[in-house]
């Protein structure tokens, strides 16, 4: 009778009851990145200040699903660096460098003080969940040195990271044409699939979607 005059049924959907499992449970795709315990080492002018990171994540991408290295702030340069050269993301901007705290003869701890060790860690924190929560950013094999590498191989050779079929939820044939479909069918998806596989498409391979009507 609604369809018939041409009105919105608006009756409320019976969803399936909730059950300890999936109220508790984890999450079907998480990644979360925690920076804590700042400590400072050396001295004079070769004191600096590294950070705690930590990684916890289910997604089949990355090798360990959890991790802790050790960082410190040019660490976090030499990341944004490496995804700028390397990656077609934007990048978001680490916190400053603060070199009017660097400045000699200063009557408090500049760089090391608490309050400025509190709020780089901040920043760093935001700056390092933005990055690795992007799809293209997981795939660039800086990252997953940097979160999860004792050490950074400064002279490492840059690529991606490929996800094996074997971790993939099994498709049938049909489904899987279909989702090559989806992606020739838009210049922007296929620009994401070359970069997924780190494979430059032909482009006389993509379907002309009015032919396809």
């Amino acid at each position: 009778m609604a369809e018939a005059l041409g009105v919105a049924d608006t009756r409320r959907l019976h969803s399936k009851p909730q059950d300890l499992n999936d109220a508790y449970g984890p999450p079907s795709n998480f990644l979360e990145i925690d920076i804590f315990n700042p400590q400072t080492i050396g001295v004079g002018r070769s004191k600096y200040t590294t950070y705690e990171v930590r990684m916890r994540t289910n997604l089949p991408i990355f090798k360990m699903k959890d991790s802790c290295v050790r960082r410190r702030y040019s660490d976090f340069e030499w990341l944004k660096s490496e995804l700028e050269r390397d990656s077609k993301i934007v990048v978001p901007p680490l916190p400053g460098k603060a070199l009017k705290r660097q400045l000699p003869f200063r009557m408090d701890e500049g760089i090391f003080e608490e309050s400025f060790i509190e709020e780089r860690r901040v920043g760093l924190e935001q700056f390092i969940n933005k990055i690795a929560g992007h799809p293209l950013a997981q795939n660039e094999r800086c990252l997953h040195m940097f979160l999860q590498e004792e050490c950074i191989d400064r002279n490492y050779v840059p690529g991606k990271i490929l996800l094996m079929l074997s971790t993939l939820a099994p498709v049938s044939i049909t489904n899987f044409f279909l989702l090559l479909v989806w992606f020739y069918t838009d210049l922007k998806k296929v620009i994401l699939l070359e970069q997924i596989l780190n494979y430059k498409i032909p482009k006389p391979l993509m379907l002309d979607v009015n032919a396809c009507r």
